[in-house]
């Protein structure tokens, strides 16, 4: 960061609401994050399968992270403020009464609650109108649920809204979402960029019900005046329309041309290209881009980061807690690749991409006495590379063009092994991104787009100003035909088991839970 980029043009806030914790920073036009702050939130398990948040505590967060980070800034430095941009977890929703009081906890994107409800609803045609294949994610699923099970949340609700809309409406006085945000929730015809009937139908609200629509990049509306004068910030600043967390990861990592995909090694691992076109295929699903006019094609694994640290909490060092563990990466480097003949189906979290099986579930195959912790801790690391590796297959498939690199972000980058590892099985060198809250710096390049600094209003201009990258980890093709061996017996896995899968869903129906219901889980 120079000297001058710090002290002129204007600055940008970008918020970040996710699964785990809410994130606000503070970015100058080269991209260079000025302040952060962060706040937890506490994720709320009522049942098994079940995953849900306060909605309280989407603003609330919001709130006192952005009064953080505008608190550091000098006088002159707030001025210079000009635009807050925002991203958050996607598919995630909640109901809310006139007043913006939630009904009930919100229900989050990993939800479970709702095979019954997928298989129902779920088909051909509503994967076309909405660019969404059925499974777990998608809320609208979830929203049949509720229309099913406590049809009165609906009733009574002024307002059924992703977490961008209740943070913009908190924000702003205005119940309105990004096109880009809103898009997630599976209610949309996407072609349209516009609510469908026949989705609302199922999902059990009104057209009313939901959050009106903005361009992403485009203002949404200016900040309300208490909070422009509590924080300091000039008076009718705009919120800009920002867009999802999968999506704004990809922005920050100016992953806007379709032969660069982005690689996001986080809970999940999810990777996407922009397309000018609308496509819809079995394998990925198709979002609303933060690039007016384009989408995201998009391939989601359930089972990330989130399956190594399970790994490393449920049979690592108990001292660490599910912390990284450089001893464990060192073991697990010397295992020869293949773990041998250790083959990992890494399905905890059931299945997205490609088989989109929301009772799936995980397998491990080929245990000999001889095999260790670092072997199976190797053998699931690969297993993510194989599934990429097949996801992508359909990624180049629907853009028509071949994949030259990948952009990566998350935890997961920093795992020597990991990246190595994902170079090799996906036969492509992986650059990794500085910034670790790329979503954030995706939201904050939509803001700064909306300034017109760089000359226009061109988002992929922007992001590829404010995007910074340090090393590129370059595949090892010989170890990339060696992976490709193992990962053909890997993907006979699923296909075997899946008749196996369903009857242990029968088992967990026919004898459900019976944990307690959370003392938080309700409002």
């Amino acid at each position: 960061m120079t000297e001058q980029r710090a002290q002129d043009g204007p600055l940008v806030i970008a918020l970040d609401s996710s699964t785990t914790s809410t994130k606000a920073i503070v970015v100058d036009t080269g991209g260079n994050v000025l302040h952060t702050a962060k706040r937890n939130i506490q994720l709320h398990t009522p049942a098994m399968d079940f995953y849900e948040h306060n909605p309280v505590r989407w603003w609330d967060t919001s709130r006192d992270t952005i009064a953080e980070v505008t608190s550091k800034l000098s006088k002159r430095d707030r001025e210079r403020v000009s635009a807050i941009g925002i991203t958050h977890q996607r598919e995630s929703f909640a109901p809310f009464d006139k007043d913006g009081k939630p009904l009930r906890n919100g229900i989050l994107w990993l939800d479970g609650r709702a095979t019954k409800q997928i298989r129902e609803y779920g088909n051909a045609h509503i994967h076309e109108l909405s660019g969404k294949p059925a499974g777990v994610t998608p809320a609208i699923y979830k929203m049949a649920w509720v229309k099913e099970n406590q049809p009165e949340h609906f009733e009574k609700a002024y307002k059924v809204v992703d977490v961008l809309g209740y943070i913009v409406w908190n924000l702003t006085g205005r119940w309105a979402s990004s096109q880009a945000a809103a898009d997630s929730l599976g209610l949309f015809d996407i072609k349209k960029r516009d609510y469908a009937d026949e989705l609302l139908d199922i999902a059990g609200v009104t057209r009313d019900q939901m959050s009106e629509l903005v361009t992403p990049s485009h203002e949404i509306a200016p900040l309300r005046d208490t909070l422009a004068e509590e924080w300091g910030l000039n008076r009718g600043l705009p919120i800009i329309a920002g867009l999802g967390d999968g999506q704004a990861a990809g922005i920050g990592a100016a992953a806007v041309t379709p032969e660069i995909a982005f690689l996001n090694l986080g809970t999940a691992v999810n990777a996407g290209v922009e397309s000018s076109e609308y496509k819809y295929d079995p394998v990925f699903r198709t979002h609303v881009s933060g690039i007016p006019g384009n989408y995201v094609f998009e391939v989601l694994q359930s089972s990330g980061s989130y399956l190594a640290g399970w790994f490393r909490q449920a049979l690592g060092d108990p001292k660490l807690l599910g912390d990284p563990d450089p001893a464990l990466d060192e073991a697990a480097s010397q295992i020869p690749p293949g773990a041998e003949g250790l083959v990992t189906l890494p399905y905890w979290n059931a299945v997205q991409s490609p088989f989109w099986d929301s009772v799936a579930r995980g397998a491990v195959v080929g245990w000999r006495g001889t095999h260790s912790r670092a072997h199976m801790y190797r053998s699931i690391l690969e297993s993510i590379g194989y599934e990429m590796r097949q996801n992508l297959d359909s990624l180049e498939a629907g853009t028509g063009v071949k994949l030259e690199g990948l952009r990566a972000m998350g935890g997961g980058t920093r795992s020597m092994l990991w990246r190595q590892i994902m170079a090799d099985t996906t036969g492509l060198p992986i650059t990794v991104c500085l910034e670790d809250e790329i979503s954030a710096l995706g939201a904050a390049v939509l803001a700064m787009a909306s300034t017109g600094t760089f000359g226009s209003n061109d988002v992929a201009t922007a992001a590829k100003q404010m995007a910074r990258f340090g090393e590129t980890i370059e595949p090892d093709m010989e170890m990339h035909e060696r992976y490709k061996e193992v990962a053909a017996v890997q993907r006979e896995l699923y296909p075997k088991l899946k008749d196996t899968f369903e009857k242990l869903y029968e088992l967990s129906e026919k004898y459900p839970s019976t944990k307690p219901e959370s003392p938080a889980a309700e409002l």
